[in-house]
């Protein structure tokens, strides 16, 4: 009995020994299971307002870069596509735990991408053409009537001339910030002195100033405003485009630059029409002249046609009042409208006008406003105005005046006084005036006149010297030429008369000889060498010297005035005819 009770025991202490080693092993268990969890804890996922904060620092960026690099067309696109796919997984993808952590580094990996985007775009075409550094981004409030000062500084070496800067306008909103009327888009700088840093800043600068009207429905944000640039640089038409950026505050409703709306979606996806070129026939179009000009223009859209396009195409009005104002250019049919029945996506079309330009024109390039309208699938009567600049050139015209030889006959050695005046007689001014004096018989004389302004008068006084005796009619040349802006030279050629002779080599001047130019008879019996009976033949040979050089001058005078009467004969008989 006690071998059992104890055999009982044994087996019990077994059972509750091992149900303890059970149990502590459980622990273990357990206590490495909760282990385990607390290594493997997920993070939170991101509340409504941190993934507004995330959409909101993406728009940011994206919008800043769009704005200091100037982006435009598929580079542009490129960003806002990637914007619109971040808000979309930002809003949608990232609603679950630790979706915060896998949101924020989504974000940085689409700055990356975008990144990447602005660095394979090329830099700005303009090299030489900028803004001073006084420059300061304007501030401007929809509805308000502005002023932008654009302070251009030119740092090429050489100067440029007809400069013309034209305000790159858009009919969106989202594009750009002003009221689109072509009414004082475009401003002209006549001369552009290069920099010279021995100048204050404000010297050499050129302010070119612009009034616009800030749209009612403006957005909230920075608009670039691009300006288009032609000039001409050594004689060459160049072109360039200076961009500066201007601050804007919209009411509440209309949003900002972003562009997440509906109506910016749609407004963004109306076709545009744009023109991309012109030339003219003939290339110089001279003031007073009949000329044709073909204009290039595009439809922008690579999806939707334009129909009905109508384009107006007038030329600005010059002129100080109401009463002096005119156009510059006048169709010669009487109309200034061209039909287009439509433009497929993407294609082009060419103007083509003839158009005459007033005689009395300025040399400069004039502005020619292609007003357009036009309908697209559902919209109709879309319009848009783009322009073009015509050169226009004046014939430079020179004349000369009566000139005044003194004296007409010199001999081999002697000087001659020539004085006449030079015209400006057309409507440009004459550079570089130059008269130089051409003649085998003459040498010298070169005089500059420098620069003679429309209707102004520059006046010759030069001194030509006799290099060699005269061996034909007398004529010699004086030799007028002149630059026009873009430097080339013409000359205009004037006839003198001049007569050269060889320098008598006796001296008539000698005290020996009397009061007739006989030596005394006293002198010649007295000289040893001279015999009394050769007086005679010293004076006869120089009266037959002058008798000659007399007798020379006077055929040559006759024959220059029979020249003259036949010349007369011959223009009275193509009268009469």
């Amino acid at each position: 009995m006690k071998r059992k009770m104890s055999k009982w025991i044994k087996r019990s202490m077994a059972f509750v020994l091992a149900g303890m080693i059970a149990m502590s092993g459980a622990g273990v268990w357990v206590m490495q299971a909760q282990a385990v969890s607390s290594n493997d804890v997920e993070g939170p996922a991101p509340t409504d307002s941190q993934m507004d904060t995330a959409k909101s620092d993406i728009a940011t960026y994206a919008n800043n870069l769009i704005v200091s690099r100037n982006l435009t067309g598929k580079d542009k696109q490129k960003i806002l596509d990637m914007l619109d796919e971040a808000r979309y997984k930002i809003g949608h993808d990232y609603n679950h735990a630790n979706g915060y952590a896998e949101m924020q580094s989504y974000v940085a990996n689409v700055r990356s991408m975008m990144d990447a985007v602005v660095a394979a775009i090329p830099s700005s075409t303009s090299d030489f053409l900028t803004l001073a550094d006084t420059y300061l981004t304007p501030s401007v409030k929809y509805g308000q009537a502005v002023t932008i000062v654009l302070p251009v500084i030119n740092y090429s070496p050489t100067e440029l001339s007809d400069v013309m800067v034209r305000a790159k306008v858009s009919n969106l909103v989202s594009e750009w910030p002003f009221e689109p009327t072509s009414a004082g888009m475009t401003r002209s700088i006549l001369s552009f002195p290069p920099y010279d840093n021995t100048k204050s800043m404000e010297t050499v600068r050129q302010d070119v100033s612009f009034n616009f009207v800030v749209r009612s429905d403006v957005k909230t944000g920075y608009y670039p405003l691009v300006f288009e640039v032609t000039y001409t640089r050594n004689g060459n038409v160049e072109k360039a485009e200076i961009t500066t950026y201007v601050k804007t505050t919209g009411k509440p409703e209309s949003g900002t630059l972003d562009g997440d709306s509906e109506e910016d979606k749609a407004e963004s996806s109306k076709p545009r029409i744009i023109v991309t070129g012109f030339e003219t026939v003939p290339a110089q179009v001279y003031a007073g002249e009949t000329f044709t000009v073909t204009i290039h223009v595009q439809n922008t859209s690579k999806s939707a046609s334009v129909t009905n396009v109508l384009f107006d195409m007038q030329a600005k009005e010059e002129g100080k009042d109401e009463d002096s104002k005119f156009a510059a250019f006048l169709p010669t049919s009487g109309s200034s409208s061209v039909y287009v029945d439509s433009i497929a996506p993407g294609a082009s079309k060419d103007l083509v006008i003839e158009m005459s330009a007033k005689s009395d024109l300025s040399q400069k390039p004039y502005v020619l406003d292609v007003n357009m309208k036009y309908d697209a699938k559902e919209a109709v009567d879309l319009t848009d105005t783009a322009s073009v600049s015509i050169p226009i050139y004046q014939e430079q015209r020179c004349e000369t005046g009566d000139a005044e030889v003194t004296p007409a006959d010199i001999t081999v050695g002697g000087q001659s006084n020539i004085m006449f005046d030079v015209y400006n007689t057309g409507k440009t001014t004459l550079y570089n005036v130059w008269v130089k004096f051409e003649g085998d018989s003459i040498s010298g004389g070169d005089s500059f006149l420098g620069t003679i302004s429309s209707g102004a008068t520059g006046s010759v006084d030069a001194m030509v010297t006799g290099a060699a005796a005269t061996m034909d009619d007398g004529k010699i040349r004086a030799v007028i030429s002149y630059e026009n802006e873009s430097g080339a030279i013409s000359t205009v050629e004037k006839e003198l008369e001049l007569f050269v002779s060889e320098e008598f080599m006796g001296d008539f001047s000698d005290p020996s000889m009397g009061m007739e130019g006989e030596m005394g008879m006293e002198e010649l019996e007295g000289s040893g060498g001279i015999k009394p009976f050769i007086l005679p033949i010293v004076l006869v040979s120089v009266v037959v010297l002058i008798a000659a050089i007399i007798i020379i001058v006077r055929i040559r005078k006759k024959k220059k005035e029979k020249a003259e009467l036949a010349a007369d004969l011959e223009a009275l008989d193509e009268t009469d005819r």
